[in-house]
């Protein structure tokens, strides 16, 4: 029973209510309505008394409340842009004579948005969970604190191991139950970043790349950490078999373009990749009439792609002429490029002579040492490579030409013409198709069979049979050659010559070399204390791992000459960093 005190009436106790009410008589008309209700309708008490109930409420379903006497709890309705929730209930008299009908309703408006929203959320949380499965990479989830949250069911296949058993666990409690080696989870946690490492699993023969990433909140703190886990064991099996189909394609272009070329193995010899490569790119220019720059320093082989672009082209049966432009004085290089005609200078041929040009007719013009052809000349050449034609010295009239110009220098022409020592409008002439020729340091994959090609050379030559000992190409394959190819080639021909032996041993090899080569193989450690052969080793392996990437400059270089796998490089260089940062 609920006590009202005196002078408080019924009106001011149902105007105190949150929910709004509302009764009407049998005629459908309003006959009490508190301040609630009056606020939701936007009219006042007293407008609303005596109106229509479907004038102020239309959706109300008082109505049907007179027609079956029945109370209808928690019913939605629509009022303007909101929503209602009612509970109608009949009105009888002490008669039980059925007088009226009240509604009793509070806007639930924000509670259906937000019951929405939740909806919504929760379709795209299981989309998202749905993705989640759907990955073939395995994913592991974890809070700002390494607790495990989630784990697919792509890294239950991956590592072998139920979600049930890992999720609501730390990661660092995993580890210490060896579920795992390493956690990349952790590492984030610690790093505040990205990570990436490879990973072996152990008795499974699987190798996988494991990546984790974390997510900050607002407050810039790590919310969460996702790890995406992929099994590349395939991956790396198709990689090692698209070398080996790779390998044999270079093996099959080699011997196309040695076919093409009309050339035998002697004439060149082509193991590095970059080598293949410059190979091929000067056997497929010898089919066009293009002008070839040749660039490297001295003693690579310039001459020798010279002679592959030449005897892969339809001027292979015609001449051939080589001119080497540093070696010819400045006074008669223009006469012997151009030729003159009798009596054109004092002790000049008196019939006249050909020059280079001429001779080269139908067929190629090699220009070796380009750079070195005074500014003067350089005029008469781009005209001779522009117009096809030459003037010969004393000449009146010009000869029209037909020759292929292939150019070579071990000089930096761009540096020359910066400095106003070569003509533009000639470099660009000549640079129609540049071909780089690396230095013997850069590719020494070459250096034991070009040592294979030049002991069998000089063999022929000397009617010798020397052979030489593996360790002696180990120890060449250590020097830079500053000579370049020319300079193995006449290594090779003093170690054939000078060596009494059949074979060729390590003290065989040059003075001049010999220290050089044999101080690259050397290597200290300096321990200025007794320390634990832990740390020894790391210190150790930190010198060569930084030592061998910063020879080679990938970590798979450096791993084939450390002998190691390149997850191997990675991982310890990992470490290095990471004790470098500690510090």
């Amino acid at each position: 029973m609920v006590v009202v005190r005196s002078g408080l009436n019924l009106q001011e106790v149902l105007d105190s209510v949150y929910n709004g009410i509302v009764a009407i008589n049998t005629e459908g008309r309003i006959i009490f309505v508190n301040k609630s209700a009056s606020r939701v309708a936007g009219r006042s008490e007293e407008e609303l008394l005596g109106e229509r109930i479907e004038n102020v409420f239309p959706e109300t379903g008082l109505r049907e409340i007179i027609k079956t006497g029945r109370h209808q709890p928690h019913q939605k309705l629509k009022f303007r842009d909101g929503m209602l929730l009612s509970n109608r209930s009949p009105i009888f008299d002490r008669e039980g004579i059925l007088v009226g009908a009240i509604g009793v309703f509070q806007d639930i408006s924000e509670l259906e948005q937000v019951t929405q929203e939740l909806n919504e959320e929760r379709i795209v949380a299981k989309e998202l969970q749905e993705v989640i499965e759907s990955s073939y990479d395995g994913i592991w989830i974890t809070d700002g604190k390494g607790n495990t949250l989630h784990v697919n069911s792509a890294y239950e296949r991956i590592y072998g191991i139920k979600a049930e058993e890992v999720v609501g666990k730390n990661m660092q409690e995993l580890m210490d139950k060896g579920y795992f080696s390493d956690s990349v989870t952790l590492h984030v946690l610690k790093k505040k970043e990205h990570v990436t490492i490879m990973h072996d699993i152990l008795g499974t023969g699987k190798r996988v790349l494991i990546t984790g990433n974390p997510i900050f909140n607002a407050q810039g703190e790590i919310d969460r950490v996702v790890t995406n886990v992929r099994d590349i064991t395939e991956l790396n099996k198709l990689k090692q078999e698209l070398d080996d189909k790779e390998k044999q394609a270079a093996r099959y272009q080699n011997e196309l373009a040695k076919l093409r070329s009309g050339m035998v193995d002697d004439d060149v010899v082509v193991e590095s990749a970059q080598m293949r490569h410059i190979y091929d790119l000067a056997t497929w220019v010898g089919q066009v009439d293009s002008t070839v720059l040749i660039l490297g320093e001295s003693g690579v082989g310039k001459e020798v792609i010279a002679h592959t672009i030449v005897r892969s082209s339809d001027r292979r049966d015609e001449p051939f002429i080589k001119v080497n432009c540093g070696a010819i004085p400045e006074n008669l290089l223009e006469s012997e490029l151009f030729g003159y005609e009798k009596g054109s200078f004092t002790g000049a041929d008196r019939k006249g002579k050909l020059g280079m040009f001429e001779l080269a007719h139908k067929g190629t013009l090699l220009l070796d040492e380009v750079a070195e052809i005074p500014l003067n000349l350089q005029v008469k050449l781009l005209r001779a490579i522009q117009e096809q034609e030459i003037m010969r010295v004393g000449g009146t009239k010009p000869i029209r030409l037909d020759v292929r110009i292939i150019a070579a220098t071990n000089k930096d022409l761009d540096e020359r013409v910066s400095r106003g020592e070569f003509r533009e409008d000639l470099f660009y002439r000549l640079n129609v198709i540049p071909i780089t020729v690396p230095p013997l340091r850069e590719r020494k994959e070459d250096i034991p069979r070009l040592i294979d090609h030049f002991l069998r050379k000089h063999n022929n030559k000397y009617k010798m049979h020397k052979t030489i000992n593996t360790e002696v190409i180990d120890r060449l394959a250590k020097y830079d050659w500053p000579g370049n190819v020319r300079e193995l080639q006449n290594i090779v021909e003093r170690m054939v010559v000078l060596t009494r032996e059949e074979e060729i041993s390590l003290e065989n090899i040059p003075t001049q070399i010999k220290p050089l080569v044999e101080k690259e193989r050397q290597f200290y450690v300096d321990v200025a204390d007794v320390i634990p052969l832990k740390d020894a080793l790391f210190l150790v392996e930190k010198k060569l791992i930084i030592k061998a990437l910063q020879k080679f400059g990938t970590t798979r270089r450096a791993a084939e000459a450390l002998g190691v796998d390149q997850s191997t490089v990675v991982r310890k260089f990992q470490r290095i960093r990471d004790a470098s940062s500690e510090l």
